[in-house]
């Protein structure tokens, strides 16, 4: 254990020796040439992740592994998403500034973190996604993956972005890696408040909110993803054919955090239930109700699972394939169980009564809500232009949602007098 510590803490002393080296032209040059580095070191890439993927047959599951397992297309995918941040503008650092009657210039500033820690599940493209959007703010990143993709990723580390850091005249060191597939290292790095004050959790399920809980007795702060799932509210005045849309749009993919989770049909739309039932069995769901909505189908057309109305089914793979449906009371019913009883995600209403939707985009306090769009767009390159590190459900101030480079910072007051000023 005290080595792990010690070898997780030797990189992240590299990272915060790092910090003050990076400048905005830097980044961006060591960024593309991160890029051409994935394109020119494809065999090496390949060759590890196939080492990786055929380590983890019949220990993951099919989802998982095919998260994990890279491809030609995948690579040049990956290449293709560092260019894509390299080329976004910088993060602009002054927000406001003003001048106070005694003459004080003051300004308010957007300054970097320092060193920023990110745990994240076994999937290669996310080390390129969160270390260039960390290095796009100006931190530097301590990575650890799942164990599955170390070779994958300790490969990306150490032949893509530190060489490429390096060619553009900045440390090396600025990317750090927890070089162990233990599952231990995941809670040294939110444990090591005076070295990385901040890291970002990826993935679903208890294990994430279990790092976030230890993080908070440590003293360092995380911005956790730890469950998704869409909801989406098919109202009164939902048109048919734009409910059965919206189904359809947000089941494109199962195993992704902002699909279709949960279905709540109102009452007085109750008539549509025959055509959701339809759709959703189109896409192969099995469709998991609760006593309203037993009742509103007939006995015998639905399971029963109402003690987990809000839960993400993506993140079960043998479940993966299911689809929770609720027949509420009315839109204030929608809004109640969407802001108690989900992840806080996203939810979206399909209604042609404006008023209406209105409501129920100002009522719900979720990180996105949606009105004839699907959740899936809940995703930081999708409305932002910016791939994301990780989508933060928390409930207090602070980047929520879907938390890009344009979110890692702190705010910072720059006060310049002329030494006459006084209290």
């Amino acid at each position: 254990m005290a080595g792990l510590r010690d070898a997780v803490a030797s990189e992240a002393l590299e990272a915060n020796r790092a910090a003050s080296s990076l400048t905005d032209d830097g980044v961006a040059a060591a960024l593309l040439a991160a890029a051409a580095l994935v394109r020119e070191r494809r065999a090496e890439i390949l060759g590890a992740n196939a080492a990786d993927y055929e380590a983890a047959e019949g220990k993951l599951d099919e989802g998982m592994l095919d998260r994990l397992k890279l491809d030609d297309k995948r690579v040049e995918a990956l290449a293709e998403e560092v260019e894509a941040v390299a080329v976004i503008g910088p993060l602009e650092r002054e927000i406001q500034s003003w001048t106070l009657p005694n003459g004080l210039q003051v300004s308010e500033r957007r300054i970097p973190i320092g060193t920023v820690g990110a745990n994240f599940e076994a999937r290669p493209n996310v080390a390129l996604d969160v270390a260039g959007q960390l290095l796009k703010s100006l931190n530097t990143a301590v990575l650890r993956t799942g164990g599955a993709a170390l070779r994958t990723v300790t490969v990306l580390v150490d032949e893509v972005l530190r060489p490429a850091l390096e060619g553009a005249g900045l440390p090396a060191g600025a990317v750090g890696l927890v070089r162990s597939a233990d599952r231990k290292g995941a809670r040294m790095l939110v444990t090591m408040p005076e070295r990385i004050p901040l890291v970002i959790l990826r993935g679903s399920g208890q294990t994430t909110a279990d790092l976030a809980r230890l993080a908070a007795e440590h003293g360092v702060r995380t911005l956790a993803h730890a469950e998704g799932g869409g909801v989406l509210y098919v109202h009164e005045a939902a048109d048919r054919a734009r409910a059965l849309a919206m189904v359809e749009a947000a089941l494109d993919r199962l195993g992704v955090c902002n699909r279709l989770n949960l279905a709540l049909l109102d009452r007085r739309a109750a008539h549509l239930l025959p055509d959701l039932l339809a759709a959703f069995g189109k896409k192969g769901l099995e469709v998991r109700g609760t006593p309203r909505a037993i009742e509103a189908a007939g006995d015998g057309v639905l399971p029963f699972d109402r003690e987990r109305l809000g839960h993400e089914w993506a993140n079960e793979p043998e479940r993966v394939s299911t689809v929770t449906l609720d027949v509420v009371d009315g839109l204030e019913d929608a809004l109640r169980i969407a802001n108690e009883e989900t992840s806080g995600l996203a939810a979206g209403i399909v209604t042609e009564d404006r008023a209406a939707a209105e409501r129920f985009l100002d009522g719900y306090r979720g990180t996105a809500a949606f009105w004839h769009a699907p959740t899936r767009f809940t995703d930081g390159f999708e409305l932002t232009g910016a791939p994301e590190t990780g989508i933060n459900v928390d409930t207090v101030p602070g980047p929520r949602g879907p938390v890009t480079y344009r979110d890692l910072w702190l705010r910072q007051y720059r006060v310049v007098g002329d030494a006459t000023q006084t209290r």
